[in-house]
């Protein structure tokens, strides 16, 4: 979905897709009966000619938990798009789609897979290996699909990883929901502070 073999897909479409996709999800979480869907991934998004995401395969998702019901029980979709707490006890809420999301938008700010095996061992996870870069802005850098070149708004790539950084959060009561996570990613398509050096770059986040 990010990248092919040999060509990265670029800034501009990632961001797309990153916003259709979140969309989809919120209005699935918002409706007049909330869905949770539960197996969130890059292989279930869409994408038509012009990069626009769509949801498909609702054969996981669930109904949200109604009433004074917190969570839905139900068994674990694909592990390493999985939130801890979900893994931990079965309990589905909205707030794993949203961890979910932010695994995509790792994928989307690194090219990497969400479990590569090629890796060294400390890299196979992308979870494991990238959640220290993103709370740190002098690290970003190093998590950015270099194959991008610099052809990347240097804010949307601090925007998203700060998004990531919560979506992710171990504590699900963190996470935004994803009304907020589209309204933050929103503005960011609109972003051109593209093709700048490295020297440049340091200044930015020293």
């Amino acid at each position: 979905m990010v990248t092919s073999r040999t060509v990265p897909l670029p800034w501009s479409n990632r961001v797309k897709i990153a916003l259709g996709a979140a969309k989809g999800l919120a209005f699935l979480h918002n409706g007049p009966e909330p869905v949770i869907y539960r197996d969130f991934k890059t292989s279930n998004i869409l994408l038509d000619t012009e990069y626009i995401a769509k949801l498909l395969d609702f054969g996981l998702a669930k109904a949200g938990p109604q009433g004074d019901k917190t969570h839905v029980s139900t068994r674990v979709g694909t592990y390493v798009y999985a939130a801890p707490e979900y893994v931990m006890t079965g309990h589905l809420t909205s707030n794993s789609d949203v961890y979910s999301f932010g695994v995509l938008l790792l994928k989307i700010l690194t090219g990497r897979r969400s479990m590569d095996k090629k890796r060294p061992s400390g890299e196979q996870n992308l979870v494991s290996w990238a959640r220290p870069y993103l709370a740190d802005k002098r690290k970003l850098y190093q998590l950015v699909d270099p194959r991008l070149e610099l052809n990347y708004s240097l804010k949307a790539v601090q925007k998203i990883a700060q998004l990531a950084y919560s979506c992710l959060s171990r504590e699900p009561k963190s996470r935004p929901n994803m009304d907020e996570v589209v309204k933050a990613l929103t503005p960011l398509q609109d972003l051109n502070d593209f093709a700048i050096s490295r020297k440049t770059y340091s200044k930015l986040v020293a």
